[in-house]
């Protein structure tokens, strides 16, 4: 290590503050942080493309500095999906700093990566006072019946108003009108449901009606309309 002039010509101060790291909160325990190691936990980050375009959604359980989970969960973009399945196969056996400085394929994941890294280092994560973590397999459940994503998809014109697409409960299959033309309710089909009884064996038209569901005053409705064709 080389030293200015004007730095070896100084005479010495010795350090009075040294109390080391502020510890943070995880899986339970207070840690002062001073390796990638010593960090553990389960969160979440939220990333964006350059072009805004399509977004990620990020989950990574964390032990002892590596990764032994990740869930990758993008929309918006067809491309980013493909990229999500290289990234979900990158990302497992990394450290935490590895997986930070990889190319995660998608400019959406890798702001998802750095914004989960801060989540973790600073002690914000989802596991930060529960005693021992959550178990390899926890960010599952954060997806539906069926393991698929929480998805909403709505859209609206000053024209013609608004369409509820996809909710928590399903793809919409009508919306149920009062006499003002305002929406009161919508039937809906839940898609991961169908689908596992499918792959059961069950005829897929019966699958199909029963899991078709409503919500809201549906029931009561005056008119009903297909969200994606009227």
């Amino acid at each position: 290590m080389s030293y200015t002039h004007e730095v070896q010509n100084m005479c010495p101060i010795a350090q009075g503050c040294a109390h080391g790291p502020a510890p943070i909160p995880e899986e339970g325990n207070w840690v002062a942080v001073r390796q990638i190691e010593d960090i553990s936990g389960l969160s979440h980050g939220v990333g964006w493309c350059a072009p805004q375009q399509g977004g990620c959604k990020l989950t990574l359980n964390v032990k002892k500095g590596i990764i032994e989970e990740a869930l990758v969960e993008v929309m918006g973009c067809s491309g980013m999906t493909h990229s999500a399945a290289m990234a979900a196969e990158i990302l497992q056996g990394k450290t935490l700093l590895e997986a930070l400085n990889t190319d995660l394929v998608c400019d959406a994941i890798n702001v998802a990566m750095r914004q989960i890294f801060l989540q973790l280092v600073y002690g914000r994560s989802q596991t930060a006072f529960s005693e021992g973590g959550l178990p390899i397999g926890a960010s599952l459940e954060d997806l539906g019946k069926g393991l698929r994503s929480q998805v909403g998809t709505m859209f609206g014109t000053r024209a013609k108003g608004v369409r509820y697409l996809e909710m928590a409960e399903g793809y919409v299959l009508s919306l149920g009108l009062d006499k003002n033309d305002e929406i009161i309710g919508y039937k809906f089909v839940h898609l991961g449901k169908m689908m596992e009884q499918i792959r059961a064996g069950v005829d897929p038209t019966e699958a199909f009606n029963k899991n078709v569901g409503t919500y809201g005053r549906y029931a009561e409705a005056v008119r009903v309309i297909d969200p994606r064709k009227e």
